[in-house]
């Protein structure tokens, strides 16, 4: 924990931290939206069976002869139980007949229709085309739209689990500007994919690229702050998510088509890759794994551009020896994910944050990605969910400062369970009232993240810091993996899905009380300084 002394001595938060903070927040802002993008890219439009006889222009001027769309529509497609045309069937033989009633029929049996083997015709009064409309991803072949989303999820998973410790062997800057360049390719290239299969391994890889950035991106911010300024710098990158979602909302509603609105969100990374350069390392963790002489070098570079001229000059390869002795004693060794598991406390810590993560995957994307089942405008719920999240994290970042982190994480997930429960209780027809519910839980879920993208690096020690962030990263991404299948359960009971979401998020709130409070400490640099508590 002497790196904070070195760190004051050099300036904290200076006009060097703030020049980082922008410089990092800003691509935050623009990864945010590659989480919810398939809210728009991969939306369903209403779509019904291609009919040659009546799509086909040529044939229809021959047989119409003056008939209205939808009387024609009435012959070839059997209404739905909402009085609807019906979206994977049609009649086998065209209903003429029909046309002489004026009132409802019933629909024709089963052997009087079949499968839209023409393919399907879309609205696109939404969206001019999405990957659904793009691959005819309906009716029999609609898993494939949360297959992509899955196979995202489990990118991020992975990245989550690669990165992790990866930064920690080789640096936070290193993987963050590899990361910047891989999304900017992959998403870009992604636009103009000719086939799904192509498509889903480019959203992989995608996916590897976000994890590493929203990974790294925190730590180089906490690392290189004072440990008082921690949680206003974690918020403000918190904050810069909540803006990217709602920036979402507002991009896809001008660009409705689905390949140029994915290059839209791809190609600022080129720009964030070529402006990574200028920031620095982590100077702690350069220290911490015995490359000192490279920390050295970036502790003189934030003193002079903080000000400091006399700690840039006076500032020794002797001193920082001297004041870090103690933690480059202990950090001589290797460390692996396994060391995050020997001692009990950090066991215990881990253990308790892998459950948060994994609750705040498994209900955040449960229910944020599937906002069609919520209401018509997914525009506005989209800005709704972005809009809720910053005063709930202004209003976490506050709390955890008084209260605490420990209460702050554990109620937030709590309330935001209790939200999501309270739904099963209102009926469908409360539309307004259902979408509010949904809202707040999504905003306390908001506040949960702020709480513990600071709360994780507290916790655990520098030399394992990014393999626990990693690790629980990647528990998060399970959960985002399976709490979109949950919605499956629906067929069976409407309330399951809620059930299931409501009771994780409570219940796994009141394990993290487990957890111990890290207010006002510093960040611990070694395994020592956390048993030691």
């Amino acid at each position: 924990m002497a790196f904070a002394e070195l760190l004051e001595h050099v300036g904290s938060l200076g006009r060097f931290q703030i020049f980082q903070i922008i410089s990092l927040v800003i691509p935050i802002i623009c990864v945010s939206p590659h989480n919810l993008l398939d809210n728009f890219t991969a939306a369903i439009p209403n779509h019904r069976c291609r009919l040659p006889l009546l799509d086909n222009a040529t044939v229809s001027l021959n047989i119409t002869r003056g008939l209205g769309a939808d009387a024609l529509l009435r012959v070839f497609v059997p209404l739905d139980k909402h009085q609807k045309p019906e979206s994977c069937r049609r009649y086998l033989h065209p209903q003429w007949q029909l046309l002489e009633l004026n009132a409802s029929v019933p629909n024709a049996s089963e052997a009087d229709t079949e499968p839209c083997l023409d393919g399907w015709v879309y609205d696109r009064s939404d969206f001019t085309s999405t990957i659904v409309s793009e691959w005819d991803m309906v009716c029999d072949w609609q898993f494939l739209r949360p297959m992509a989303q899955s196979i995202f999820m489990a990118g991020i998973m992975i990245g989550a689990l690669i990165c992790g410790p990866v930064s920690d062997r080789f640096g936070r800057m290193l993987v963050l500007s590899c990361c910047y360049l891989q999304l900017a390719i992959t998403g870009t290239c992604c636009a103009f994919v000719p086939n799904f299969s192509l498509y889903c391994c480019l959203r992989f890889l995608s996916a590897l690229a976000v994890a590493g950035i929203m990974m790294n991106s925190g730590i180089l911010m906490m690392e290189w702050t004072k440990t008082q300024a921690g949680p206003t710098v974690m918020t403000l990158t918190s904050i810069g998510f909540s803006f990217g979602v709602a920036l979402l909302a507002g991009v896809a509603y001008a660009i409705r088509d689905w390949g140029n609105l994915q290059m839209t969100v791809s190609v600022p990374f080129f720009l964030f890759f070529l402006s990574s350069w200028w920031l620095a390392e982590s100077a702690r963790w350069l220290i911490i794994t015995g490359k000192t002489d490279r920390g050295l070098h970036a502790l003189k570079r934030v003193a002079g551009m903080n000000g400091k001229k006399d700690a840039r000059d006076t500032l020794t390869m002797e001193i920082v020896i001297s004041t870090m002795k103690e933690e480059l004693m202990v950090t001589k060794n290797k460390h692996s994910m396994l060391d995050l598991f020997r001692t009990p406390e950090l066991c215990k810590r881990f253990c308790c944050m892998l459950s948060v993560w994994f609750a705040f995957g498994f209900t955040f994307y449960g229910v944020g990605l599937d906002l069609q089942s919520l209401g018509s405008n997914i525009f506005l719920l989209q800005i709704l969910f972005g809009a809720i999240d910053i005063p709930n994290k202004l209003g976490a970042f506050f709390a955890m400062n008084h209260l605490g982190r420990r209460i702050t994480q554990g109620g937030s997930m709590i309330v935001a369970g209790l939200c999501i429960l309270a739904n099963m209780l209102i009926p469908q027809e409360l539309q307004i009232l259902r979408v509010i519910l949904a809202v707040l839980g999504i905003g306390f879920l908001g506040s949960v993240y702020t709480v513990f993208s600071v709360y994780i690096s507290e916790l655990f020690p520098t030399v394992l810091r990014m393999t626990a962030i990693g690790g629980a990263q990647m528990t998060a991404r399970v959960g985002s993996i399976l709490g979109p299948l949950v919605r499956l359960l629906g067929q069976f009971n409407p309330w399951l899905p809620l059930l299931i979401y409501g009771g994780v998020s409570v219940t796994i709130g009141l394990i993290s009380l487990l957890l111990p409070e890290t207010l006002n400490l510093p960040l611990p640099d070694t395994i020592q300084d956390v048993e030691s508590r």
